[in-house]
């Protein structure tokens, strides 16, 4: 106890102090997204630990706008709350802070020297005192690391569930604005997510095709050439039922771990959903977790055939075949951003589309083959044409109607009449070559298209 009778309880301690005013410091291991009440404040939620109590305790902060909130840096960073009321409810005990008389301070959980005692965010009533900087030496001297991956296990992409709840610890690569007042995450973690079953029907994709994407805009170039082209980019939606969160407060470009958010799939495409429970906490680059998925990654990069999705290995299906078997796949985002705006490329994708869907209307009124194929890989989604002598060789010996509707729906994964209802397909993978082109001389990017050549469908 200082001078002034100013102290800080220890978290086992405090939360015997029901109604009492208290001081605390701690570690921080997770934080909500600021969000607007239904009156007029603003509010977020923060979890402590210290020596005492390995759970921790949540603090409730309120303020007049979400910038007065505490915003909390990096997981492990000392949270230094003062005059916070201890309050309980059916969730447990927790923390609350009232902007009137309450205060806090953020510090840096790592350094040694008195610079690096300086907050980087206080609030308007903060007062230091020298036992803060005692507390906070502390504090540094602990070793949280494990305490704080204990408290949630994470997932990999490639291990997501639809339905199920999860938390997650990837890269937030881009936010976007896909609509006014509607954002959009995009995550990465080094791993490919699982193929979606496709419900889609066949003969409803000329009115309402297979979506290219979950945003309703498609991301420019520019940004594509951002994503690693391994791994899949994962799409994160924000459910705000009736509370308006500060999803401009997330931070793009670091590594972070969201708990408790949604996984649910949507025009067969994946996405994760963040609620208004969900919680989040930024990670240092040099957390060894990061460290080892950033690791995994660059192991798997240069390999020959790394490019490969996780969920076709040892080897695609052999119902294609190419004339170029040595040449190595490259994923559908290695094809959107290769530099140059022609190129040969071979893939290994599902067909989870085509248009048109009867193999009747495959050809033209003059026998020319011109059929659009929807493809996907764990990183992207095109469209590619099938088109004149290309079809040919891609269906070669597929001399009758139902020759051909036999190899469409191995393609397609069916195994039941398409116009039926509930038909559910799981399309397996294939390899296939790829040449991109372009059909107007003064838009190369813009005009740019796909097809695919030097493939045979062998069944």
């Amino acid at each position: 106890m200082s001078a002034d009778g100013y102290t800080f309880l220890q978290i086992l301690d405090a939360v015997s102090c029901i109604n009492q005013r208290v001081n605390l410091i701690g570690v921080a291991t997770e934080t909500s997204l600021p969000k607007r009440t239904k009156g007029t404040d603003c509010f977020c939620s923060v979890r402590i630990i210290d020596e005492s109590q390995p759970s921790g305790i949540y603090i409730h902060f309120f303020a007049e706008t979400m910038e007065e909130l505490p915003a909390i840096e990096c997981v492990g960073n000392i949270v230094l709350v003062s005059h916070v009321v201890i309050k309980t409810r059916a969730e447990g005990v927790y923390a609350l802070f009232n902007k009137k008389f309450s205060s806090f301070a953020l510090f840096e959980g790592r350094g040694s020297t008195i610079k690096e005692l300086v907050p980087y965010q206080i609030s308007a009533k903060y007062k230091p005192r020298e036992t803060d900087k005692n507390a906070i030496m502390r504090l540094r001297k602990c070793s949280f690391g494990d305490k704080i991956e204990a408290l949630h296990e994470t997932l990999f992409l490639r291990e997501i569930k639809e339905g199920e709840c999860f938390n997650l610890l990837c890269k937030i690569l881009h936010i976007a604005q896909v609509k006014e007042d509607e954002w959009m995450l995009f995550i990465w973690d080094g791993t490919d997510t699982p193929p979606v079953s496709v419900e889609a029907k066949l003969e409803e994709e000329k009115e309402n095709p297979l979506p290219l994407a979950l945003e309703p805009s498609p991301l420019s170039r520019d940004i594509l050439c951002t994503f690693p082209g391994v791994g899949s980019v994962f799409g994160m939606v924000v459910d705000r039922g009736r509370e308006k969160l500060g999803i401009k407060f997330i931070k793009s470009n670091r590594w972070v771990k969201f708990i408790n958010i949604r996984c649910e799939s949507h025009a067969a495409l994946w996405r994760a959903v963040l609620t208004p429970s969900s919680k989040l906490c930024y990670l240092p680059d040099d957390d060894k977790i990061v460290m080892l998925r950033q690791r995994n990654h660059e192991e798997r990069v240069p390999l020959k055939w790394g490019r490969m999705p996780f969920t076709c290995f040892p080897w695609p299906s052999s119902i294609t075949e190419t004339d170029h078997p040595d040449v190595p796949f490259v994923t559908l985002m290695d094809v959107l951003t290769y530099p140059e705006v022609t190129y040969k490329f071979k893939c290994v994708v599902r067909i989870v589309a085509l248009f048109p869907w009867r193999v009747e209307d495959f050809r033209s009124p003059s026998g020319i083959y011109r059929v659009r194929l929807t493809l996907e890989d764990p990183t992207a989604r095109i469209h590619a044409f099938l088109y004149a002598e290309d079809g040919e060789k891609f269906f070669e010996k597929c001399d009758s109607v139902d020759a051909l509707t036999e190899r469409r729906n191995m393609l397609l994964g069916l195994d039941r009449d398409p116009t039926a209802e509930n038909v559910t397909r799981k399309p397996p993978w294939i390899q296939c070559c790829l040449k991109s082109y372009y059909i107007d001389r003064d838009d190369n990017w813009g005009s740019r298209n796909y097809r695919i050549f030097d493939t045979t469908c062998v069944g």
